[in-house]
């Protein structure tokens, strides 16, 4: 395959100032008042036809700049590009837009920024319209357009005019969901002889549909391969803030002293909010694979897992319940369940004693992603109790469904959850 985008030795280089005017008294003086800032850094990247790459990394490594630099929105400090090609690009939302023009008329403005010209445009007018569905809103200025109109006519632009190399850069996270599917199936068209770059934070989307992931970290690769490896260790990072693959402790939460009349923070790799009476606290929580005892960084759904607990305890419990809730990333629960649920009796808790448990079950089928689990245990009977404490997103967990079609989610409650205390 020929390569279509050859990035040779690129940096970016912006010059940062502390006040306004010392930009203008480094004009007249030797000194300098100005520190670099590399937004791209020595990068390089070749980019074959028919490939699908994605670009992934946290805010500000560089991503959005490195793609400006490709698309020619930007002039490297240093370094050459070559793009060979016609290019399409969403970036940033009403980027070549006259907010002052009507939808028809961007959509000339555009094709001739992007080098059509307008009778190539008029052969792809139908398309266009088509395919962006915003109806007699197309006579509009699209400064009264909503952001999801706004992505619906470039996108609907930028993927109508045939493009050999297609870039999107988060644009589609702003549509909704049945615009989204349509964008899609509009891209595995393109993928069949043209090359895709993504920037998303959608993991399940970069699963999906790229060949290789680029890791971007500081305005340079930090690592590339095969979506299932690179994915995998980059959400653990983003969930963990670490960059080498180490054993997650998970949780042990700093909670407040009146809660918990101590600090648990020895344990800690996140933050959680807790709340509860003081009567007793989690002292650590840890998801493990069931097969290795080891803690889980990705669970996969069909494996086996243990959601392992320790509770110190220190007034009596009488009536003890445990339960926990796994919920996606807008909040929304997808697991709930507890001990009342499961119809398990625990025996009481007495002061000054540290119990150990775990919940046992079979991880269902969800989406990519990240999901965050609450835990809790409480006094009394399900009806009426007390919260001995409750945490909120006390885990962080790492999904990776390797389905190729995924189905939808909903509030699911797996079969064959058990609980059992651990002597």
């Amino acid at each position: 395959m020929d390569t279509l985008i050859e990035v040779n030795s690129v940096s970016k280089v912006y010059k940062l100032y502390n006040h306004p005017m010392d930009r203008v008294k480094e004009v007249f003086s030797k000194k300098k008042y100005h520190r670099k800032f590399h937004a791209v850094d020595n990068m390089s990247l070749n980019v074959k036809r028919g490939e699908t790459v994605g670009i992934i990394g946290k805010n500000g490594s560089g991503k959005s700049t490195l793609l400006k630099m490709i698309t020619g929105v930007l002039t490297p400090t240093s370094g050459s590009i070559d793009v060979k090609g016609n290019i399409s690009a969403l970036l940033e939302l009403g980027a070549g837009f006259n907010g002052d023009l009507s939808g028809l008329e961007n959509i000339y403005l555009n094709g001739t920024l992007l080098g059509y010209s307008k009778e190539y445009v008029e052969k792809s007018l139908d398309a266009i319209l088509e395919f962006a569905d915003i109806g007699e809103f197309i006579h509009q200025p699209v400064k009264t357009y909503s952001s999801g109109m706004f992505v619906r006519l470039a996108f609907a632009i930028a993927i109508n005019i045939n493009p050999e190399i297609l870039i999107v850069d988060e644009a589609l996270s702003v549509g909704d969901m049945r615009f989204q599917q349509k964008c899609y199936r509009k891209i595995r068209e393109i993928k069949k002889n043209g090359t895709v770059l993504f920037v998303s934070h959608d993991t399940g989307v970069l699963a999906s549909f790229c060949d290789r992931i680029i890791w971007m970290d500081g305005g340079r690769i930090f690592k590339e391969g095969r979506p299932d490896k690179i994915l995998d260790e980059y959400q653990a990072f983003m969930s963990y803030d670490i960059k080498e693959m180490q054993a997650v402790t998970s949780y042990s939460a700093e909670i407040d002293n009146e809660i918990s009349g101590e600090s648990n923070s020895s344990f800690s790799n996140s933050k959680a909010q807790a709340f509860g009476n003081g009567d007793g606290f989690f002292q650590s929580i840890r998801l493990l694979n069931y097969e290795s005892g080891h803690v889980a960084t990705t669970v996969t759904g069909g494996d086996q897992v243990l959601i392992d607990f320790s509770l110190n305890i220190k007034k009596d419990i009488d009536m003890p319940i445990l339960g926990f809730t796994l919920k996606d990333a807008l909040g929304s629960p997808v697991i709930v369940t507890n001990s009342h649920f499961e119809k398990k009796s625990l025996q009481p808790f007495k002061g000054g004693q540290v119990y150990h448990f775990q919940f046992s079950m079979s991880f269902p089928y969800l989406r990519s992603g990240k999901y965050s689990l609450d835990i809790a245990f409480a006094n009394g009977t399900y009806q009426a109790h007390e919260q001995v404490q409750w945490i909120n997103d006390a885990l962080i967990i790492v999904v990776r469904d390797p389905r190729p079609y995924q189905e939808g989610r909903g509030y699911l409650v797996p079969q064959g959850i058990e609980i059992n205390q651990i002597l």
